[in-house]
């Protein structure tokens, strides 16, 4: 059986771990990334945690062909190398990536986009399985996407295929004015759905920092029925409320239009904000409903179920 190492490398913490060709995660393991030391850094680090995998997998009677890699940044997919990528990873723009892996542990490597690996997993192994097509869109600490065609992510001629969080949203605006975008515009979908982009709407809606000092603190909040505090609490706990459900319907409404335009078969719904219960997916997927043209009615929409091994598993089916 064929045995490939997928890793997953976002700018906090790069993870990796042995696939069989069935797409079963034999070991895996976590460090931090080093994203202040610079792209060879980085390499040195995730060729070592390659390396490491390999010499467990050996010692179990298996052997690596090759190895897969999902990352952050903008990944020109053909060349291996990194095209773009933002300050959460500095000095990763430029980065030979796949070359320099190979180099370094002495085994074939093939990269792309870290949000384009978990479609992937999840279209072969997960929530989309079966499905011819697939479009997944990710809600969390940014807004990404991928629609995929078999187990083949649509790139795009310049490898940006699914920044899906950077087109705009009617929902991103705030008494007349278009809310900043972190790519430099404003008025985008990652503007107002995203997982700080709620925290910032519970602050402009009134909400207090002491009652909420982050995403998490927002939707514990919101769940609470009976807020500590008096009159301020529950001031806060209506602010909250409401910025989730703006949220919500802001990521269910650009779901709905993409749906529209792909046509694809099946839709997978990931990241933090998926996860964080009927509160925000029952608005959401409301307002995707309300988007939808009559023949998409019908379309599959689920939760993505491979957790954190999806991209893992996306970046071995890369070299499977």
């Amino acid at each position: 059986m064929t045995h490939v190492i997928g890793v997953d490398l976002g700018g906090t913490k790069t993870a990796a771990g042995v696939v069989s060709s069935s797409g079963e995660v034999m070991v895996s393991e976590t460090i931090p990334t080093l994203n202040r030391a610079g792209g060879e850094a980085i390499l040195d680090a995730t060729a070592a945690l390659i390396s490491g995998l390999v010499e467990r997998a050996a010692d179990a009677g298996v052997t690596v062909s090759g190895v897969g890699v999902g990352s952050a940044g903008v990944i020109d997919a053909a060349a291996g190398t990194v095209v773009s990528a933002t300050d959460a990873i500095l000095g990763w723009a430029g980065t030979n990536l796949a070359a320099g892996l190979s180099a370094r542990v002495g085994l074939p490597v093939r990269a792309v986009n870290d949000v384009h690996a978990h479609a992937i997993g999840e279209a072969w192994l997960g929530a989309a399985a079966g499905s011819s097509s697939s479009l997944m869109v990710a809600f969390g600490t940014g807004v990404g996407g991928s629609f995929v065609l078999g187990w083949a992510p649509v790139l795009g001629h310049r490898f940006v295929g699914g920044h899906v969080g950077h087109f705009a949203s009617p929902y991103a605006t705030f008494e007349g004015v278009p809310l900043p975008c972190v790519c430099g515009s404003a008025g985008h979908v990652e503007a107002i759905a995203s997982g700080p982009a709620i925290h910032e709407s519970y602050l402009r809606f009134g909400g207090s920092a002491v009652d909420a000092v982050d995403t998490r603190g927002v939707f514990a909040l919101a769940s609470s029925s009976t807020p500590d505090g008096g009159a301020a609490a529950t001031a806060s706990r209506a602010a909250a409320l409401r910025a989730i459900d703006l949220g919500a319907g802001a990521a269910g409404q650009a779901v709905g239009g993409l749906i529209n335009i792909l046509d694809p078969e099946t839709v997978v719904i990931s990241g933090g904000l998926a996860d964080a219960g009927e509160l925000w997916w029952e608005p959401m997927e409301a307002a995707l409903r309300q988007e939808l043209l009559a023949p998409l009615a019908q379309v599959p929409v689920a939760r993505a179920t491979l957790g954190n091994t999806a991209a893992i598993v996306g970046a071995a089916k890369l070299v499977l």
